[in-house]
């Protein structure tokens, strides 16, 4: 850098900046950069107005605290220069060298950096300038390298480490594969059964983690939804056969595996993630926001990786996933549980699950409220769902339960719905069970005894190995499929017997003084039968709700003026009116009152909740 001793001004801003990527890459320090910048400005007779410091922070943009920090001191004016170690701890690209350069000049400040290689003439500028576009060019050399390598660890059947494994497994010594860690992955497995066979929402799941003190892949005490949803989700859990990664793989992966085993997978190049940073101004100061935008790239990108087998069942995997598969991303709306969210509440127009809304602060009493809103309608406008109702959810949630906890309380109605619920699903299994499973366990052991007289026909040189091998591969489908059609008939009967223990144990429950409990239950816990009980609460637009059971029919209740045309929303086939554990249902008188429960017999004034819910 050109020295500037004994002329102008000689207030000085040293300026350090590093990202925490290039810290752990190359050595970068603030305080190396710094004491750097101190020695140059002492040598030089400078005297240091503020030394200002960008810790993580990316050089691809301009909007840095430390960064805003320079160029307001800069507009205060009163500094000849400010001073960093490289040129490239202003910026990254050489545009916003020039911005700032320009920018600085105006307050007759400049722009020195120590490794600079001009001077202020055209030519000086000119050299500067290449400089600039040589480093940007071997960045983005490096950057390229740094990607192909990383898709070519990837290709040869190798993890890239992250700052954390899976949660159920370890790096290896290399940490370039996992090693299943059997302590945590028997916590993965309870997790697949407590969804896929016992029915738990993923709430109740986190609960149950926490109250046992489980804790998190980083060591935390208390789950998020969120990483319960994503380990369901993760195909590193999901066993998959040879035949299925072998055309996922080269060849060369391909052939260090064992045929007879099976494999998650781990995938990379999924998805490309950019970051940049927003700042916020607003009465309280200048804020900073980081805004993450990614972006899914084709599957045909995708790299599947292979990993040790979970051990968790292929249907448990399966069904687990079928169990969440509507399920929306866990609402940030407030600091309460939404009891007639993830399935229960829904729209009437598109069909969508209502979303619990933003929390919303009263200007006068401080208070807050919550909603359930559609959530077609609150991202594609009116023109995509006309519900533009939203509704009170503490209002709604009472409703809902208030007719329910009715139904509760009449333990003969309530055993008739949930008896016809479990004969469905004795229906639904296909034929006999104990018959199918007596036939697969037989094939079982047939593809068994003739693998064993292959082997030995091989041996004696009766057949070629490549015959063999056919044969093998052969037996190996067979195998699988019966192992297959095994655990469907197993979980089905599982999930009969759950229903049916469920049935008991809720009905052995409302005996006697217990009933009085019904009332104080956790809205939890009244999500849990609501599921249970496959309660369904439909919302329309002219603010009627519909509330409806899969096993036992519907039920209405009105929250439109029944005096100004409102009218329930069962259908009335010529088969009779439809019913509800019991309960019949017909269409709402003309003197109807807001919110009544309405039955073949009229409206039920004893219901605690005749109040609809606040549009």
């Amino acid at each position: 850098m050109q020295s500037t001793n004994g002329h102008g001004s000689r207030r000085v801003i040293l300026y350090a900046r590093v990202s925490t990527e290039e810290q752990a890459r190359s050595g970068y320090s603030l305080a190396q950069q710094l004491e750097a910048l101190r020695e140059y400005a002492a040598r030089e007779g400078y005297e240091v107005l503020e030394e200002v410091t960008d810790p993580g922070q990316s050089g691809a943009s301009l909007e840095r605290p430390g960064m805003d920090r320079v160029r307001d001191l800069v507009a205060a004016g009163g500094v000849s220069v400010v001073l960093a170690q490289d040129r490239d701890r202003f910026a990254r690209e050489p545009a916003y060298h020039y911005l700032l350069r320009r920018e600085f000049e105006e307050y007759g400040c400049k722009v020195r950096a120590l490794n600079d290689r001009g001077d202020d003439s055209p030519e000086g500028e000119l050299t500067d300038g290449i400089l600039d576009q040589l480093a940007k060019y071997e960045r983005a050399k490096v950057a390229e390298r740094t990607r192909r390598g990383l898709l070519r660890k990837a290709r040869e059947g190798k993890l890239i480490a992250g700052h954390v494994p899976n949660y159920g497994f370890r790096y290896n010594q290399a940490r370039d594969g996992y090693v299943v860690d059997d302590e945590r992955m028997t916590i993965v497995r309870r997790i697949f059964r407590m969804v896929g066979a016992e029915g738990m929402p993923i709430h109740r799941v986190k609960r149950v983690l926490e109250r046992e003190g489980v804790p998190t892949a980083k060591g935390a005490s208390y789950w998020n939804n969120t990483s319960i949803r994503d380990i369901l989700l993760d195909d590193v859990y999901k066993p998959h056969s040879y035949a299925e990664l072998e055309v996922l793989m080269t060849p060369e992966v391909a052939a260090k595996l064992n045929p007879e085993e099976r494999y998650g997978i781990w995938w990379f190049n999924r998805r490309r993630v950019s970051v940049r940073q927003v700042t916020e101004t607003s009465s309280d100061g200048r804020s900073y926001r980081r805004h993450q935008k990614t972006v899914f790239r084709p599957r045909e990108e995708w790299i599947a990786v292979p990993v040790p087998d979970a051990g968790v069942p292929r249907e448990l995997v399966d069904r687990a996933r079928e169990a969440i598969a509507d399920n929306r991303r866990p609402s940030s709306a407030g600091d309460r549980f939404w009891e007639l969210s993830g399935g229960v509440f829904f729209c009437g127009v598109c069909g969508c699950r209502m979303r619990p809304d933003r929390k919303r602060r009263s200007s006068r009493d401080g208070r807050l409220y919550y909603y359930y809103r559609c959530p077609t309608r609150h991202r594609k406008g009116k023109d995509a769902c006309s519900q533009g109702c939203s509704y009170r959810a503490e209002e709604t949630e009472a409703l809902a339960w208030g007719f329910v906890s009715d139904l509760l309380k009449d333990p003969d109605r309530l055993r008739a719905g949930l008896e016809r619920m479990i004969d469905r699903e004795r229906d639904g299994l296909r034929g006999d069970p104990e018959g199918g499973a007596t036939a697969w366990l037989r094939k079982l052991a047939e593809a068994d005894s003739k693998r064993a007289r292959f082997q030995d026909m091989a041996a004696e040189g009766l057949v070629t190995f490549d015959e063999l091998r056919a044969k093998l591969v052969e037996l190996d489908e067979t195998r699988r499929n019966a192992e297959r059609e095994l655990s469907l008939l197993q979980n089905r009967a599982e999930r009969l017997e759950a229903l049916q223990r469920d049935k008991d144990t809720v009905l052995a429950s409302l005996e006697g003084p217990l009933i009085k409990g019904l009332d104080e239950l956790a809205p939890e816990e009244r999500h849990q039968l609501y599921k249970m009980l496959r309660i369904r609460l439909t919302a329309y637009p002219d603010g009627d709700l519909e509330l409806n059971g899969e096993f036992s029919g519907k039920l209405c209740v009105c929250t439109s003026d029944a005096t100004q045309g409102g009218a329930c929303r069962i259908p009335i086939t010529t088969a009779g009116p439809p019913t509800f554990g019991g309960l019949t249902a017909s269409r709402c008188g003309a003197t109807a009152p807001i919110g009544t429960f309405w039955t073949s017999a009229g409206p039920s004034p004893t219901s605690p909740h005749n109040k609809g819910p606040t549009r």
